[in-house]
């Protein structure tokens, strides 16, 4: 057996795949693996080949619920052994980093976004203040480190002189099946509802579209997007599935129209942004609608799998139209996912993961 590795989220383990797939990958290669996450309400049961806990929290959200998270956290890798920690984000670093340095054992921070600048904290100067305060103290000491993309590990050496290394969040490459036919097509939207992610501008879009748009996942605005659609009487073309389980949502998105990842421009950490999703339509063999920024546009260039929409209802509207009606560009960008995800994979991206913690001494 490897060495042990303790990995902390403050989500709900349920459904973060990001997560299923890194600790299922370094479990199957040997390491002893715990991933402690959050419990919730509304928490399923787990049933991973890997270890797994999830820490009891009062506070469901907000600066208090970080705030007994992490001090929840830091006694609970206090009195456990491990030879390696791991912070996924800055929300949970702190407990990690001030472990590390008790217990002398080595800290390697994962950063999944530039943290500091999601909307939720740029929109709010003083919580941006002391998470930037939180970032400052202790990525310039960091050893190991990785995150998701070119951009971002460009910015992490120029800000603080520390080296990231690049592992993306690319999807496990698995056999498509067959397409099911479905009365009514639809577009799909995976992933957490918060603000800036083109949600309220596609549900008015979607009034001129002759095609459904299924939302996948919960957050922020759930209510208000659900509002939103009993205002413009839309509850017959849009579809709220809420959480979803993996399984079913690669079922959800292999049977799409198309996809939908659209951003906007405000905050650092949309910008330079490489969301799961991308993948994920991507190895559904399904054409999307994306955002013009470095990374996706990138990977566009090379790979001819999207088209750009800007963040507003009549571009959206523009792009779904131009998919639903050109079937010659729809049927390129649906063949060029195939040869795409043949290149781009689990597979292949997670022989860096084991090459990084095999070099951690």
């Amino acid at each position: 057996m490897k060495s042990r590795i303790i990995f902390s989220v403050t989500t709900d383990i349920t459904y973060d795949q990001r997560m299923i797939r890194i600790c299922t990958t370094l479990f199957e290669n040997g390491y002893d693996v715990l991933l402690v996450g959050r419990k919730k309400n509304t928490s399923l049961p787990l049933n991973f080949p890997f270890k797994t806990t999830r820490l009891n929290c009062f506070f469901q959200k907000g600066k208090f619920f970080y705030i007994e998270y992490n001090i929840r956290l830091f006694f609970y890798l206090f009195f456990n052994k491990t030879d390696i920690l791991c912070a996924i984000d800055l929300d949970s670093i702190l407990p990690n980093y001030y472990i590390s340095k008790w217990k002398n054992i080595p800290l390697v921070y994962d950063a999944h976004e530039y943290f500091t600048e999601v909307i939720e904290v740029t929109n709010r100067p003083k919580i941006k203040q002391c998470w930037e305060a939180i970032e400052a103290k202790v990525v310039p000491k960091l050893k190991y480190a990785y995150t998701v993309n070119h951009s971002l590990a460009q910015l992490f050496k120029e800000k603080y002189n520390t080296n990231f290394e690049i592992i993306r969040n690319i999807s496990v490459l698995k056999p498509l099946p067959l397409k099911k036919i479905t009365q009514k097509p639809y577009i799909i939207y995976a992933g957490v509802l918060n603000e800036g992610r083109g949600l309220e501008e596609t549900i008015e879009a979607i009034q001129f579209c002759n095609i459904n748009f299924m939302i996948c996942g919960e957050g922020d605005i759930s209510e208000k997007l659900k509002a939103q659609v009993k205002h413009l009487n839309l509850e017959d073309k849009v579809i709220f599935k809420g959480y979803v389980q993996p399984v079913e949502l690669q079922n959800l998105i292999e049977n799409a129209y198309a996809g939908i990842l659209v951003l906007k421009n405000e905050g650092l950490s949309y910008y330079y942004s490489l969301a799961n999703k991308f993948f994920d339509y991507l190895h559904a063999g399904i054409p999307q609608i994306t955002t013009d920024f470095p990374e996706y546009r990138s990977l566009n260039e090379n790979y001819d799998v999207a088209i750009y929409a800007e963040l507003n209802a009549t571009s959206i509207a523009s792009a779904i139209q131009k998919l639903v009606t050109d079937k010659t560009l729809y049927e390129r960008l649906q063949n060029n996912t195939l040869t795409a995800r043949e290149a781009l994979n689990w597979q292949k991206e997670s022989e860096k993961l084991l090459a990084f913690y095999d070099s951690i001494r």
